[in-house]
C-alpha cells in the first residue's frame, strides 16, 4: 500500500498518509478547525535499486538454451571456406 502526501489549501499543511489504492481521496484538511479543503500532490514512486554484480535479461535462462545459444556462437564464429578460384585458362 503506498503513501500518499497531501496539501491543505487553506492552511498549507502538508501531510502522508498511508491508505490503499481502492480508498477515496482525502478531501478534508485533518488540523483541527481548519476545515479547509485537501489536494494529492504527485509523488516521484520509489527507486528501484539494483544491487550485484548486473541483471541481464539472459541472466535466467535455462541450461538447455545456453547450451544452444554457445553452439551458435561457435558455428558462426568459424571461418566459411571461400570456394577455390577457377584457374584462368590461356587463350
Amino acid at each position: 500500500m503506498p503513501n500518499y502526501d497531501y496539501e491543505c489549501e487553506k492552511c498549507a499543511e502538508r501531510f502522508e498518509i498511508f491508505q490503499s489504492m481502492n480508498d477515496a481521496k482525502l478531501t478534508d484538511c485533518p488540523q483541527p478547525e481548519c476545515g479547509g479543503n485537501v489536494k494529492r500532490l504527485l509523488g516521484t514512486g520509489g527507486g528501484i535499486i539494483f544491487k550485484g554484480a548486473g541483471f541481464y535479461q539472459t541472466d535466467y535462462r535455462s541450461s538447455s538454451y545456453q547450451a544452444g545459444a554457445k553452439a551458435d556462437g561457435a558455428a558462426s564464429a568459424a571461418p566459411a571456406a571461400a570456394p577455390a578460384a577457377a584457374p584462368k585458362s590461356a587463350e
